[in-house]
């Protein structure tokens, strides 16, 4: 297993072998730009809008922090602070990384800085240790407080998974009902899912355990994400051949309305794990 820079983007891969590997960019907010499993493409991955700088990512996988979605009041921490952005400024801004060839892992590690302190009024650490076998990419993901106070955070990763067709696709595992956050309506999620390929955006509490099979590719890939991190969003962005299934802590404006948010005790931590896997049919 090695690390190498590959190209001038600043993307580096990590290979088991020429044909299962992961590439990110510390850059660019630290995001898992491509994997493949099997010589298989896993994720959908937008490369000509990536090398537009003046353009937020379409595809890999994002880091969602310290909000999942948008504020509906975004003056919560006073006057003096910029509104965040929606899903955080984590996935913007640059991650370090380092790489343990013992434990076959990469480690991306973000601080706060005095960017962050214009948003969020707390000193943090977050940490993300990935863990790449040949059908399994694991996260143990660290969220250290190192404020004298408690510090309010949600926690997402944003997935875009590569597909044959939307016609192809069969979810499972799923929770009957789902808010539909187009609407801020809920609804049976099996009806929700019919409208797949004309773009749908669903937010559900799942079991720890989401799936789809591509009848096309072949494979079905489960997302792993246990309590607190078992919010699972579904979204489409058609014509894009991709769906996201985005492991959440908490639902979109929690830190507002405290529902489900995290409170990190002083000079404490929140241990959050999830894993995506493989399997072909």
């Amino acid at each position: 297993m090695q690390i190498n820079l590959i190209n001038n983007n600043d993307i580096y891969d990590i290979q088991l072998d020429k044909g299962n590997y992961i590439k990110f960019c510390p850059l660019r907010g630290g995001i898992i730009t491509n994997w493949v499993s099997n010589h298989s493409e896993i994720l959908y991955f937008d490369q000509k809008r990536f090398l537009d700088t003046t353009k937020s990512i379409r595809g890999g996988i994002p880091i969602l922090f310290p909000i999942c979605g948008d504020l509906e009041h975004n003056s919560l921490f006073g006057e003096s602070y910029i509104d965040l952005m929606q899903h955080g400024f984590a996935r913007d801004l640059e991650w370090t990384y380092k790489f343990n060839k013992f434990e076959k892992s990469l480690c991306l590690s973000l601080s706060d800085n005095e960017f962050t302190r214009r948003y969020y009024p707390f000193c943090f650490e977050l940490n993300i240790e990935y863990i790449l076998e040949v059908d399994r990419l694991s996260f143990n993901i660290y969220i250290h407080n190192k404020s004298k106070c408690s510090m309010p955070i949600n926690f997402g990763l944003h997935p875009y998974f590569n597909i044959s067709n939307f016609h192809n696709l069969e979810f499972i595992n799923y929770a009957k009902t789902s808010l539909n956050q187009k609407n801020n309506k809920l609804a049976k999620t099996e009806n929700l899912l019919k409208n797949l390929s004309t773009g749908i955006d669903l937010l559900m509490y799942s079991s720890g355990k989401t799936s789809f099979i591509d009848y096309g590719f072949q494979r079905k890939i489960t997302l792993i994400n246990p309590s607190p991190f078992d919010i699972s969003v579904l979204w489409s962005d058609p014509p894009r051949q991709m769906v996201c299934m985005e492991p959440w802590t908490s639902p979109r404006n929690s830190l507002g309305s405290g529902w489900r948010k995290i409170n990190i005790k002083s000079n404490s931590y929140q241990k959050l794990y999830a894993s995506i896997v493989v399997e072909n049919l």
